[in-house]
């Protein structure tokens, strides 16, 4: 039975596999200084550019943690959608390792616009305020919305005239790319962003995320940073590996491709079937909808899946790498007949 509750629950993918096992051989030295992480870090330059270092972490909490630390002191604040990872999703950790403010904005779809983030620059200056300083953007957003190259582009520029800084937590970067069909840097640093959360984890990777900044003065202390954050892997290649193979023969977008192709096959055979709503559009790999609740009832017997609005019966679907044309009749033929 394959799960639709998260990308997070799906296997890895044999070629990631095969090169944590090719890194499994002898002894390499540790701490990132092996040449599995030098054949990883030559595939982040070809694709961010040549004075790019990737800084390699456990999980995408960490990178999120490590990435706004370098960009705030503690009486800056961070601002995010209201749904954005850092404010519901991971425990408190940005208060906690930043001693930052987290500002929340509502917005309907998690994606932020300069109008939404202008309501919160006030008190520049004013010692009793805290200082907006970063700007908190995930692609694709918690509710499943992609940011467009333009909408990243006018965030930056509005952050950059405000003396603040843009981080983007790319944990489903991947998805997004394959949906505009563009490149990482395209979305990225060609963008304005000043520092990226890299993951890998929800896409066919086993483990691990990197750190990657833009603007000299953010990467000059990251290696303490990650450090002091109980981010450094002494086995360093056995996260670094995974990347060699991640960005050999495009296999992250053909991944991503899979993932967010199986998505919108499903939502295409659920929209036909009486009963069900597409609540949002259907960008990436996740999919937001309603159905009867006796029917969400019976088939949380057989698949697992998060509820996301439990009293308006409305349910997050996911796809993964690994979801199949026969998952996705299976799990149709499951809704058909419980409807």
């Amino acid at each position: 039975m394959k799960s639709f509750a998260s990308d997070n629950n799906s296997g890895v993918h044999p070629s990631i596999m095969d090169a944590i096992h090719r890194a499994n051989t002898g002894h390499a030295i540790g701490y990132g200084a092996d040449e599995y992480t030098c054949n990883a870090d030559a595939h982040f330059t070809e694709i961010f550019g040549k004075d790019v270092v990737p800084y390699y972490v456990f999980n995408g909490t960490g990178a999120n943690m490590v990435a706004l630390q370098a960009c705030t002191k503690p009486f800056h604040s961070i601002i995010t959608a209201e749904t954005g990872h850092i404010n519901v999703d991971e425990c408190g950790a940005p208060s906690k390792f930043t001693s930052c403010m987290v500002k929340e904005v509502y917005t309907p779809d998690g994606k932020l616009t300069p109008e939404l983030i202008s309501k919160h620059l006030h008190g520049i200056g004013d010692q009793h305020h805290s200082q907006p300083k970063v700007i908190y953007i995930s692609q694709v957003t918690e509710l499943g919305a992609v940011y467009t190259a333009a909408e990243i582009k006018s965030i930056c520029e509005f952050a950059h005239e405000n003396d603040m800084y843009v981080h983007m937590d790319g944990s489903r970067l991947a998805n997004a790319a394959a949906y505009l069909n563009t490149g990482l840097r395209e979305l990225t640093r060609d963008c304005g962003v000043d520092i990226l959360s890299l993951g890998g984890t929800k896409n066919g990777m086993m483990m691990g995320e990197a750190v990657i900044a833009f603007r000299p003065e953010l990467a000059e202390n990251l290696k303490f940073i990650r450090k002091q954050s109980a981010q450094l892997y002494s086995k360093m290649r056995y996260l670094s590996a995974q990347y060699t193979a991640y960005f050999e023969r495009d296999l992250w977008l053909e991944n991503a491709r899979q993932s967010n192709d199986m998505a919108r096959e499903l939502a295409i055979q659920l929209e036909s079937l009486p009963g069900i709503q597409m609540t949002r559009k259907v960008q990436s790999n996740a999919l937001f909808l309603t159905m009867p609740a006796k029917t969400i009832k019976e088939l949380l017997k057989s698949y697992f899946f998060y509820f996301w609005n439990e009293a308006g019966n409305e349910i997050r679907l996911v796809c993964s790498w690994d979801t199949t044309p026969g998952d996705i009749e299976s799990f149709v033929s499951a809704v058909r007949q419980h409807l």
